[in-house]
């Protein structure tokens, strides 16, 4: 099968056409905005403790179905090939959110600055530390299908990694923040990490061990995950329509702000590709285990950096605005990406993965 066939059969039909449909997102929502205003003027009443009732409501219906999907008994088998786990964990750890931070301080500091104020580059760096700092959970699966990948080694390189953003996450984000002077409570910080981490990935756990003894693994994999896994969409996409309608007067003054704030995002999503595919290459690792390794430091969980940032920054802000790019340019590189990947395949041994 041709690699586009793999990518028609691999890919759901949502998901394929994921930047169409959060380019209707943002066009509903900009409609919204400007011609029904009470509704976000409405929703803007339901707020606890800064954060959108709505939204956290949508947002726990993007993230739930992704944590639902992660199996942490596989962990047990992570240090039977560690090289693609090392490979995984230094670039999303230590390497990504760095370099993203860099890029968008460099772009939106520097190279824009006759176009982007200081208060509002300084909002665009904060939404790109979001996007930098939480390396990709669910898409990934689908970016490893693409490539041929070891979805066994896979699973365990996205359990490890969700088990270290509960920790990881907020102290990375604390610290680029402020040297990029944004001071976040860190209680809020904490708030975040609990609502859009913790909170699903217990429910995940405990709906996965449940009714998988209730119902078995085939059922629980095969008929609910695949279930659960709409909400998914349906939840990123209400949600893209809420935060374009609080967007619209921002984004109609100046659409010119979109495509600077893209640049940055795509140098730093091929630049992390580059850092973790060649790396693999030079550790001889197979192309099954080092195409999946480099995708997930590649893509990001944009669900998770919009939540945040909404409730970091709220729905109106550049920071906000920033993640809701990331989602539209991600789908289209990341496919790209698996092309290149799958056209190189040749570069990687097919042989037993060298420890």
């Amino acid at each position: 099968m041709s690699a586009e066939g793999k990518e028609k059969k691999g890919i759901g039909f949502f998901e394929r056409y994921l930047t169409v449909w959060v380019a209707i997102c943002i066009i509903v929502g900009l409609a919204i905005g400007q011609w029904l205003p009470a509704v976000p003027e409405t929703l803007s009443n339901f707020e606890y403790a800064q954060v959108s009732i709505p939204v956290a409501i949508l947002i726990w219906l993007m993230i739930y179905p992704m944590m639902a999907q992660i199996d942490f008994t596989s962990i047990v088998n992570a240090g039977k090939k560690p090289k693609g786990l090392v490979v995984t964990l230094v670039v999303n750890w230590l390497i990504k959110p760095f370099t993203m931070f860099f890029l968008a301080w460099l772009f939106f500091k520097i190279i824009f600055s006759p176009f982007i104020s200081g208060e509002l580059a300084t909002e665009y760096i904060a939404g790109a530390v979001l996007l930098g700092a939480a390396p990709c959970t669910a898409m990934v699966f689908v970016w490893s299908y693409l490539t041929r990948g070891d979805a066994s080694y896979t699973l365990i390189q996205v359990s490890v990694n969700d088990l270290i953003l509960i920790f990881a996450y907020g102290p990375i984000v604390m610290f680029l923040l402020r040297i990029n002077n944004v001071i976040v409570p860190y209680e809020t910080v904490i708030l975040s990490v609990v609502l859009f981490i913790v909170i699903p990935l217990v429910a995940g756990y405990l709906s996965r061990i449940l009714l998988i003894k209730k119902k078995g693994k085939e059922w629980f994999e095969r008929v609910y995950l695949k279930r659960a896994g709409k909400f998914t969409m349906v939840g990123l996409l209400l949600t893209l329509v809420i935060i374009f309608s609080f967007q619209g007067d921002v984004i109609l003054s100046n659409p010119f702000h979109i495509g600077l704030i893209a640049i940055p995002l795509i140098i730093q999503t091929f630049l992390i590709f580059v850092i973790a595919y060649f790396w693999a290459r030079k550790w001889r690792l197979e192309h099954r285990i080092a195409a999946p390794a480099a995708m997930i430091g590649t893509s990001n969980f944009f669900e998770l950096a919009v939540a945040v940032a909404i409730a970091l920054f709220g729905l109106n802000s550049g920071a906000t605005l920033v993640t809701v790019v990331g989602v539209l340019v991600e789908v289209p590189l990341m496919l790209y990406l698996v092309k290149i990947a799958n056209n190189t395949r040749h570069w990687f041994p097919e042989s037993k993965l060298a420890n």
